[in-house]
């Protein structure tokens, strides 16, 4: 086979501030002006923020209390994950109207492998925007594309012109796209991690394609290996139709910030009931038991326990729920409580198929 023909035609879409978006859809009162999807000012956490919001810092994940001091006129409106996910569902039917391979993230973006399509076009650059134009004719929505050859150059790509943009990176422009970057606009690395990297004087892609595979291993572990090959544009992950969950969890913040273990088993009971729903409806379980605690100053804590079994009974959910927690001494008041299960037993350690090679500085001649 040619070896152009192994490259692959990715495109990721990404809805724009989704949840916010559809509340300023269905609420025209809310249109053009800054709105937190989440649970209010004192106990909630910002759950998405519309782009007015984001001008004065709102972010996801941030508390009500900083995202109003950070913005006094914030509207603060509570989720509605039934409509979203029924608007969810209109975008999906877009995206299988030109490929199967339709690989979802979240309610709000999905990769598509368009490289062998339904509507039989060449062009992927051409798809990505009938698709973005038939989400806005049918939702009313707006959303954000990025298009390359394979899944991490494309998701970094639909950043890039956000909102209501798209950006292609063509297989002969991926090596100086990634040299160009800031570190900090690769999938996969946070903030910890980009001052690591600032502080080791990596700023840019070029620089970190500048470092040694060894240089980055005994820096960040086997983390640093992703990172010398996502420079080079190297990722033989393919799209995936059904993905596999690494993991499920379930977690509650509450009304007053609590202070005793004694209470916190009771949190750790109703947690664990709904954690027992949703591995029941997956029909699944897992080995490893993880606990969240969010203490009252933001900082988190994670406590894991694995055992050489599978856990499928709330019961035992609860019993190494309640052992984590008195593994050791809290560091202070508690605002949130969380357990995930993971190392499910629906993980398959069969080989990856490579789909591409793993040198492009070879110059190719493959349109997009």
């Amino acid at each position: 086979m040619d070896d152009q023909l192994k490259w692959r035609k990715i495109i990721h879409v990404d809805m724009d501030a989704f949840f916010a978006s559809v509340e300023q859809l269905d609420n025209p009162e809310l249109r053009n002006k800054p709105v937190a999807v989440g649970g209010g000012v004192s106990r909630g956490v910002v759950a998405a923020a519309s782009y007015e919001a984001r001008k004065y810092g709102v972010r996801s994940a941030m508390s009500g209390i900083i995202a109003q001091r950070n913005c006094p006129e914030l509207i603060f409106v509570k989720p509605r994950f039934d409509r979203y996910k029924e608007v969810s569902t209109q975008i999906r039917e877009i995206f299988f109207s030109y490929t199967d391979l339709v690989e979802p993230l979240s309610l709000d973006e999905a990769y598509l492998d368009v490289t062998h399509n339904k509507k039989q076009l060449f062009s992927a650059t051409k798809m990505a925007e009938e698709i973005r134009a038939k989400i806005f004719e049918k939702t009313g929505l707006t959303a954000s594309a990025g298009i390359s050859i394979n899944k991490l150059v494309a998701k970094i790509a639909s950043d890039y012109n956000k909102p209501n943009g798209q950006k292609t990176v063509p297989p002969e422009e991926v090596i100086a796209f990634l040299e160009d970057l800031d570190i900090r606009k690769y999938h996969g690395i946070g903030k910890v991690t980009t001052k690591k990297m600032y502080a080791l004087g990596i700023f840019t892609g070029k620089e970190l394609k500048g470092q040694s595979q060894e240089f980055l291993t005994t820096h960040f572990g086997k983390t640093g290996v992703y990172y010398y090959n996502a420079v080079r544009g190297i990722h033989t992950s393919e799209v995936k139709p059904s993905r596999i969950p690494k993991s499920m969890g379930a977690e509650r913040t509450f009304s007053e910030n609590l202070t005793s273990e004694l209470f916190l088993e009771k949190k750790i009971i109703a947690v664990a009931e709904e954690l027992d729903k949703r591995i029941k409806r997956h029909k699944t379980s897992g080995k490893t038991i993880t606990l969240k605690i969010k203490y009252s100053d933001f900082v988190i804590q994670t406590r894991s326990k694995t055992v050489p079994f599978y856990i499928s009974d709330k019961s035992m959910i609860v019993e190494y729920g309640k052992q984590l927690l008195y593994q050791e001494k809290l560091k202070n008041s508690v605002r949130l409580i969380g357990l995930t299960i993971s190392n499910l037993n629906n993980q398959k350690n069969s080989p990856k198929k490579e789909i591409v090679k793993n040198d492009l500085d070879v110059q190719l001649a493959l349109p997009f």
